[in-house]
């Protein structure tokens, strides 16, 4: 237990770690070699790297659709989970009943849309090219920062679900493969500078290791009430 105990720890401080790395990072952009190259005088850290990055990358229009359409699936995955949630409230008519994990699972959506929220109101970057002739923002990329973080939570959940051990592989390795084709998609597309890619992917890791940490913590919390039961149901057998 104590051992357990200090791997959560560890956990939570890589976590901590990243979380910091993150705001390190964010705030080098907003203050390192920020230079007005985008559309509309817009500026944008780090300069010379985005731009010899976008200059030789350029723009595909069609990838940044597809990747767009793509994105449904990810949404799609967070509907399902959301449902079974829903479905077990449903039926046991009270919240706390429902499975730890699956509450977990919905307060880390809620997280990630508001940190989704957060960087559409305070933009740290706009896109290097227009959207229908709209300037977005475009830190952290938001597709790359949802790709990252619902699949990767959606493979723990299947891992824990699918029983079989060929199908587990099979669906674990389609989520990975689609995760890794929607990050090169998105970076290929053109339409956000490097470091916002890269800046999805380090706060992906963030709330990820977070989400993992408390899932961990979960389970170490009910291991004294299984015990129990598992002492209660000996004793009546007995």
């Amino acid at each position: 237990m104590k051992e357990e105990k200090k791997k959560i720890q560890k956990y939570f401080i890589v976590s901590a770690g990243l979380l910091s790395l993150f705001v390190l990072y964010t705030i080098a952009i907003m203050f390192i070699d920020v230079r007005s190259i985008g559309p509309q005088g817009s500026t944008v850290g780090f300069a010379k790297v985005n731009q010899y990055f976008h200059e030789l990358i350029g723009v595909n229009m069609l990838l940044y659709n597809i990747t767009d359409w793509l994105s449904i699936a990810v949404l799609l995955i967070m509907f399902g989970f959301a449902m079974a949630g829903l479905v077990q409230l449903i039926k046991r008519k009270n919240l706390l009943r429902v499975d730890r994990i699956i509450l977990i699972l919905g307060g880390f959506y809620i997280l990630v849309f508001l940190a989704y929220l957060c960087f559409e109101f305070f933009v740290v970057n706009y896109r290097p090219v227009l959207i229908e002739g709209v300037l977005e923002a475009s830190y952290p990329s938001s597709t790359t920062m949802l790709v990252l973080c619902i699949m990767p939570t959606a493979i723990m959940q299947f891992n824990r679900l699918i029983s079989c051990e060929k199908s587990r592989y099979i669906v674990v390795a389609l989520c990975s493969v689609y995760s890794i084709l929607m990050v090169v998609g998105r970076v290929l597309s053109g339409v956000h500078w490097i470091t916002d890619i890269l800046g999805g992917v380090l706060f992906s890791a963030t709330l990820v290791m977070f989400y993992y940490s408390t899932v961990q913590l979960s389970r170490l919390q009910d291991l004294p009430s299984r015990s129990a039961v598992n002492k209660s149901q000996d004793n009546k057998a007995n």
